[in-house]
């Protein structure tokens, strides 16, 4: 099967005009003539991923992350983005992107999900499909039952196979309704407050971020980057092994980029 052939069905999927306008989302290396039958699908394009790739003979990896997000002007194993770059085409290693085309058409569905949320709406609108109808990035949604931060903290860690998350606030306050926003969320703490919702789900929240959400009477789970949008991975080999099934589709072994010790 021609790479073209996939890359249109994904684009289909997941629009790249619901990106947004920072993001740089779909071929980031690699021609769309060239036939595939085994596709790797990871979170990000690192050298170890890449290494997979290229030990179990994969012709295509499709990220959520871009391997691309600036501009580069020498392609040589004197940068971090160049050795990966000729790790892929030297392979013969086609590299597609879905980001935030993705976190508007899917991710924030999964993460609902995940949760259980009931009584959803999107946290942050940030366009309108052709028909009208809005898309976003997260949710905001009430939980099954009342229940302490704490005990919240505990239905992150199980519904994302997490073994910690960090709470800012008090683990006593009483939550209902809570919003969640997989990948980096220090962005989303004012869609949050404007929501309503008492506790923030996301990752990637700093210090004077954290702090300051509580003393506006938010308080945020911050479950970690990958903590929260390791779904994709899963969901994505899911969708191509739909979609696809004379294709090979392996999920690459990864995880929590730190350890807490």
């Amino acid at each position: 099967m021609k790479t073209g052939k996939i890359l249109e069905r994904l684009d289909k999927e997941y629009p790249p005009h619901h990106a947004e306008k920072w993001d740089n989302p779909g071929l980031q290396v690699g021609r769309r003539d060239r036939t595939v039958r085994k596709v790797m699908v990871a979170l990000d394009a690192t050298d170890d991923v890449i290494r997979q790739c290229v030990e179990w003979g994969a012709e295509l990896l499709v990220t959520h992350h871009p391997l691309l997000m600036s501009g580069i002007t020498k392609i040589n194993c004197e940068s971090l983005a160049g050795r990966r770059i000729l790790a892929l085409t030297e392979n013969g290693i086609s590299h597609f992107a879905i980001h935030t085309n993705y976190d508007v058409t899917r991710m924030a569905e999964l993460a609902e999900k995940a949760l259980k949320l009931k009584k959803t709406e999107i946290l942050e609108v940030t366009g309108t499909d052709d028909d009208g109808k809005p898309y976003g990035i997260g949710k905001a949604g009430n939980l099954t039952e009342k229940m302490t931060a704490a005990d919240c903290c505990e239905t992150v860690k199980k519904a994302f196979g997490l073994p910690h998350v960090r709470l800012f606030g008090d683990g006593n306050t009483v939550i209902k309704r809570v919003a969640v926003s997989p990948g980096s969320g220090k962005s989303m703490i004012a869609p949050a407050l404007a929501s309503g919702v008492s506790l923030l789900i996301t990752g990637d929240i700093g210090h004077h971020e954290g702090l300051d959400a509580v003393d506006q009477g938010l308080l945020v789970i911050d479950a970690g980057h990958y903590g929260v949008e390791h779904i994709f991975i899963h969901d994505m080999a899911e969708f191509l092994r739909k979609n696809f099934p004379d294709l090979k589709v392996k999920e690459a072994k990864t995880q929590e980029p730190f350890v807490v010790v």
